[in-house]
């Protein structure tokens, strides 16, 4: 008897400790349980995509705005903030400074190249470095939200140099 109850607890234990390291997210804290998948919840709650910054009802209704913003490029494999681009995130910054009531969701972006599953960590790591960028200029983490496509949604649909470079970038999608 006393060896099946410690099999079961090692058993236990093990399966912790495996999904603890193979990253598995609490289903209620990250729905689709992928890189900044967004956190939307439909019961008006929201959270950034780390699943860890309680965020407004801001992103759950209103009005979104995309494509009103330039993208911030980044270089190959980078995710450094270019200080040619720096610019682009200020003027965002300013306008959320302005206008409380509005949110951004920066969409982190990736050429073709590299796995899925690195493509992805790679675009939200260059939206968390934007948002990073937003709060050091003041605009409040809670009016910030990341999201990652990875390589799904190309600017350009060009397999070379140039459409590489217009791939690499964070957009912005405005709320209010």
């Amino acid at each position: 008897m006393i060896k099946k109850s410690f099999l079961f607890f090692i058993s236990v234990a093990l399966l912790l400790a495996v999904s603890s390291l193979t990253g598995c997210k609490s289903p209620g804290r990250n729905p689709a349980g992928v890189y900044g998948a967004g956190g939307i919840y439909d019961d008006g709650g929201a959270y950034d995509s780390t699943g860890t910054i309680p965020m407004s009802g801001r992103f759950t209704g209103g009005s979104e705005y995309a494509g009103l913003f330039a993208p911030v490029l980044f270089a190959y494999d980078s995710t450094q903030v270019g200080a040619d681009q720096r610019a682009k995130i200020e003027a965002v910054g300013s306008e959320l400074k302005q206008n409380p009531n509005h949110a951004v969701i920066v969409e982190g972006h990736c050429d073709e190249r590299g796995s899925h599953e690195y493509n992805l960590a790679l675009g939200e790591q260059r939206a968390l470095a934007v948002r990073a960028y937003l709060t050091g200029l003041g605009v409040g983490a809670d009016r910030i939200q990341t999201k990652s496509y990875g390589e799904e949604r190309p600017a350009n649909p060009g397999h070379d140099t140039a459409a590489w470079n217009q791939n690499r970038r964070s957009e912005f999608v405005l709320y209010y």
